[in-house]
């Protein structure tokens, strides 16, 4: 798949960009996963409900058309939207979301570390402490928006939310778990690109 590097980017930006890359994609049009950070941000789910959202500050909180609840962003987590062809690959949305925690999966086990996903409560876990959430959009058969990984970032903001709609819900990233063993946040997107494309479906 092609992959693009958008850097430290605006969420709004970003979102308006791949909108706009999905209504405007054919048939033959290649898959592609871009990759960027964001300056610290709510996103607020269709399905978001207002009470899940607690003392965000001076923090913006902006609305998406992904699917779940609130969740945030910033500088240091890694934020891949996956813009893939569903029905060319033959994968349903519910694959894709497994395939998409089995990256982060692999992932984190090749830094030793042992995560699992949740049926119930999509997204990767580490002690029941959540590390990747999983948001999508599908369009037409395919999809875009994607999945969240916390690498080397400030987790505080997190305690003003439910996040992803579940009170109490802890969060943990690659650097609290590992501390000095932590790859760089570029290492980590390094490795992030290397397992989505391992585990995402070619066309038929």
């Amino acid at each position: 798949m092609n992959t693009r590097d958008l850097g430290l980017i605006d969420y709004a930006q970003a979102f308006s960009q791949m909108r706009a890359f999905t209504d405007a994609r054919q048939s033959d049009t290649d898959d592609e996963i871009w990759f960027c950070q964001h300056p610290p941000v709510f996103t607020q789910g269709l399905a978001g409900k207002a009470d899940h959202v607690r003392d965000v500050g001076d923090i913006p909180i902006v609305p998406s058309n992904r699917g779940g609840q609130v969740t945030y962003h910033g500088p240091g987590q890694w934020v891949a939207y996956i813009l893939y062809d569903l029905r060319r690959a033959g994968v349903n949305v519910r694959e894709l979301v497994t395939l998409l925690e089995t990256a982060v999966i692999n992932l984190l086990a090749e830094l030793d570390i042992v995560a699992n996903g949740d049926p119930q409560a999509r997204g990767v876990y580490v002690d029941g402490c959540k590390i990747a959430a999983m948001g999508l959009r599908v369009s037409r058969g395919r999809s875009y928006h994607g999945l969240s990984l916390n690498a080397d970032m400030n987790l505080a903001p997190f305690s003003g939310i439910n996040p992803c709609g579940y009170e109490g819900l802890a969060v943990t990233s690659i650097a609290e778990l590992l501390g000095d063993r932590c790859p760089s946040v570029e290492a980590v997107g390094a490795l992030l690109v290397r397992h989505l494309q391992d585990v995402l479906p070619s066309p038929t």
